[in-house]
């Protein structure tokens, strides 16, 4: 009868989800030789190869893949039967990963990080910043337990089956100008339509963001935005408003209190928004990841009831 290794398992896993020993090596950060080894040894436990050489790099073959379905289902049973037994224990401890797109880290997750500090001081957490497109894979293997991405009117996400996703809150999109702006005006409504000539920012292209951008120009003003600033950097974007007399569309959580350098206006033509999502895997959560969630979802009700920012 073989033994498997739960933690053999999981490179196995990591490289039917990544494809090289370097990426896997990357994201579990290992070196690609303790990779290498680990997989030769699981390889030697089951007693059946599990890799072949693929020009300079290797892939799994048939029973690879195999066993790497069933290192799924096992990695998540272990998961369950933790977050079951301390559930059963009544601990909150452990780490929680968090990690999510820049406005949600500084609004959300880093006032949930002080929260868990003073509540739950044994709960590790660890937070970073990162798009949802690249926290998919971390989700799905383990080594992310929290994710928070966007999604804005018109263009939903894919939802891939394992996972679970929540809305936290739903914010109204802000046309951003700079206050000497001629469309400045008095504090109305901006057309899009009426921005055909402008120079704008939006985040990378791939994001959500960007995505969001290019589609309401078209959608809206019929025209392709001359989009020649990106940036992941809400601050940045504000900055190329400022400086640059470059125009944004930006959600309300990530626009400053009271600029006088920008004007911050309504969409004339819709009310477009954008909804912050809270991602999970879809298994039971441990009581940490409950408490974090429980604290991050305080401070999105918080936003959901204020107020839009007013004009500048």
């Amino acid at each position: 009868m073989v033994a498997l290794d739960l933690r053999r398992l999981r490179f196995l896993r990591e490289f039917e989800e990544r494809g090289t020993l370097g990426a896997v090596a990357t994201a579990l950060s290992y070196s690609p030789s303790t990779v290498s080894q680990q997989l030769a040894l699981l390889e030697k436990e089951v007693g059946t190869r599990l890799f072949v050489k693929a020009g300079r790099g290797v892939r799994l073959t048939d029973a690879g893949h195999l066993l790497a379905r069933h290192a799924r289902v096992l990695l998540s049973a272990a998961e369950a039967a933790e977050a079951d037994l301390a559930a059963l224990g009544g601990d909150i401890r452990g780490t929680v990963r968090a990690g999510g797109l820049q406005s949600a880290a500084r609004r959300l997750l880093v006032p949930a990080v002080a929260r868990m500090k003073a509540d739950h001081p044994e709960v590790r957490t660890e937070i970073f910043e990162l798009e949802l497109e690249q926290a998919l894979p971390g989700l799905r293997l383990g080594a992310v337990d929290l994710a928070i991405g966007d999604e804005y009117d018109g263009h939903p996400r894919p939802r891939p089956g394992g996972l679970r996703f929540t809305v936290l809150l739903e914010e109204p999109l802000k046309v951003v100008l700079p206050a000497t702006h001629p469309l400045a005006g008095p504090g109305g409504p901006v057309a899009v339509a009426e921005l055909r000539s402008e120079v704008w920012t939006a985040s990378a292209e791939g994001t959500g963001h960007h995505a969001m951008v290019v589609g309401t120009c078209r959608a809206l003003g019929g025209y392709e935005p001359d989009l020649r600033h990106r940036s992941g950097d809400a601050d940045v974007q504000f900055e190329l408003v400022r400086a640059a007399a470059a125009v944004a569309l930006m959600p309300a959580l990530t626009l400053p209190a009271d600029d006088p350098a920008l004007a911050i206006r309504d969409v004339a033509e819709a009310t477009l928004r954008r909804r912050l999502v809270a991602v999970t895997r879809d298994t039971p959560p441990a009581p940490a990841l409950t408490a974090f969630l429980a604290a991050v979802t305080v401070h999105a009700h918080r936003f959901n009831h204020v107020e839009s920012a007013p004009g500048g």
